[in-house]
């Protein structure tokens, strides 16, 4: 209309037709046609000021106004049904046309339809114009904000984190609080929130938290092996949020703004005394959240959940996931594994090789290139072994520079007391090599603290009853070798077949 104006304007000032065309850039056909229209429609310069483009545009153009007017009392589909249809799977806009025009066969073609609901879905918020799958995407995430919980004893008051689960195509959401952002919690929240929903999707989209992806990238993002063997348990995949990309999992983003002010805001005036009672709480919050209905949809979040999430989601295996951490750790000299201070054995033939110890609350199960070569009950970590016999070689030699015979060489050479130390070490334990690494870690105290140092402490040791590397170790460290009672004597200590150890008793 602005191009008519100008068109109607430059001929009254008396331009040719070519003139005007070149200096608005338009056909000289296009501007006789506007003439035309207007010497039609009786329009002259200036037309009255009250006059707007539509009115100029009904006047010139009465065929295509009537043609819109056509095309506006035309049946109008329901976009907030067929934006809710297309989560469902194998569902497209194809498929929502076809039956839009079987049921209103002078309904709008394909192509227009397409361009309308594009237009309708662009006016809503930013984080519904994903499409999202029923069934294929869970996002996690943890609250920003925490909650505070009384100790009913001391009073101190203690932080607890909320973790935010939300699906994708209906937005159903699960919250709840627990102590730490650590794995056992990042692990076990996802457990919960499986159970909650009543299955299992797709894909579990996370962020970046160290718990969960031990290395952020943007190509090849590497997921802590506990995660993954969760994931797999549900058979679900792990798929991390790009770094810096918060929209990749803004459907948690905003299920996290909403827990924000639906859950955690209703509760700052209140105290709990317990993590049970606060998740009690939360609880009821997130089911008043979950059926509020939502108004660009007009529809719960529950009611979304049952009539296209549900019944798309896998279903849970037959038993919830058992924590479990991974740690990489290297055969010792002994053949045995360091787990939490107490040493498992592994069959001999993998001396100081790499293995994966997968750590329960009961059991420890020590790997070797994927294949399971032992298991333990887990034990206390008091610095003992557990050793499966079959594991032992027949000989007790496993490594040439390090023999029972070696090591009472060796502390001999440093002195009577070291000598008789190593060799209370040795006996004392179910199989000597079981005080290899307590023996080889008290002869290189020498290098550190010099032979006669560490023959004073060796012998401060046997007066006060200590077996052990950490003892002598301390002794140095606080300069105790170089404190004699006033009752030493410079004679070493006294060993006989005769004299009962503190075995004898036990």
């Amino acid at each position: 209309m602005r191009k008519i104006r100008d068109v109607l304007r430059l001929t009254a000032a008396g331009m040719s037709s070519r003139k005007i065309a070149l200096s608005l850039s338009i056909g000289a056909t296009t501007v006789i046609d506007f003439l035309q229209r207007a010497r039609s429609a009786d329009m002259s310069w200036p037309p009255p000021e009250d006059m707007t483009d539509e009115a100029l545009e009904a006047r010139l153009f009465p065929a295509s106004t009537a043609l819109a007017e056509i095309k506006a009392r035309r049946p109008q589909p329901d976009w907030r049904t067929i934006h809710r249809e297309l989560r469902r799977k194998g569902v497209t806009l194809q498929l929502l046309w076809e039956e839009h025009r079987a049921a209103h066969p002078n309904g709008y073609g394909y192509s227009r339809f397409c361009d309308l609901y594009r237009a309708w879905e662009a006016r809503l918020s930013p984080t519904m114009r994903q499409t999202h799958v029923a069934g294929e995407r869970l996002f996690v995430d943890y609250a920003g904000t925490t909650l505070e919980v009384i100790n009913g004893l001391t009073g101190e008051v203690m932080a607890a984190q909320l973790f935010v689960a939300a699906l994708g195509a209906s937005s159903y959401t699960y919250a709840e609080a627990t102590w730490t952002q650590g794995l056992a919690d990042w692990i076990g929240s996802h457990t919960r929130a499986f159970a909650f929903v009543g299955g299992v999707t797709a894909m579990v989209v996370s962020d970046n938290l160290k718990s969960g992806i031990t290395k952020a990238c943007f190509y090849e993002p590497a997921v802590n092996r506990s995660y993954a063997e969760m994931a797999a348990h549900y058979d679900t995949a792990i798929v991390p949020a790009r770094p810096r990309k918060p929209r990749d999992k803004a459907k948690v983003e905003v299920a996290v703004l909403l827990a924000t002010r639906w859950i955690i805001a209703k509760l700052r005036n209140r105290q709990f005394f317990s993590l049970t009672d606060l998740n009690d709480t939360i609880r009821d919050g997130v089911t008043a959240l979950n059926e509020r209905v939502t108004r660009h949809l007009g529809t719960s979040r529950r009611a979304l959940f049952d009539e296209i999430e549900r019944p798309a989601l896998k279903p849970l295996p037959g038993e919830p996931y058992t924590f479990a951490q991974w740690k990489e750790c290297r055969a010792g000299l002994d053949y045995h594994v360091e787990v939490e201070k107490h040493y498992y054995s592994v069959p001999h033939q993998l001396l100081r090789e790499k293995l994966w110890a997968r750590i329960t609350t009961r059991t420890v199960e020590l790997f070797h290139n994927g294949k399971r070569i032992a298991a333990h009950l887990r034990a206390s970590s008091d610095r003992k072994h557990t050793t499966v016999r079959e594991h032992m070689p027949s000989s007790h030699r496993r490594y040439a520079d390090w023999t029972p015979e070696c090591l009472k060489r060796q502390a001999g050479e440093i002195g009577r007391n070291t000598a008789t130390l190593v060799d209370l070490i040795l006996t004392e334990k179910t199989h000597p090599e079981q005080g290899f690494r307590a023996c080889v870690g008290i002869l290189r105290l020498a290098k550190s603290y010099g032979a006669e140092r560490l023959e004073a402490a060796c012998t401060r040791a046997l007066e006060i009853g200590a077996r052990s590397y950490t003892s002598v170790s301390s002794i140095l460290k606080t300069n105790r070798d170089r404190q004699r009672p006033a009752t030493a004597t410079d004679e070493p200590a006294i060993v006989h077949s005769n004299i009962r150890g503190p075995t004898y008793f036990h």
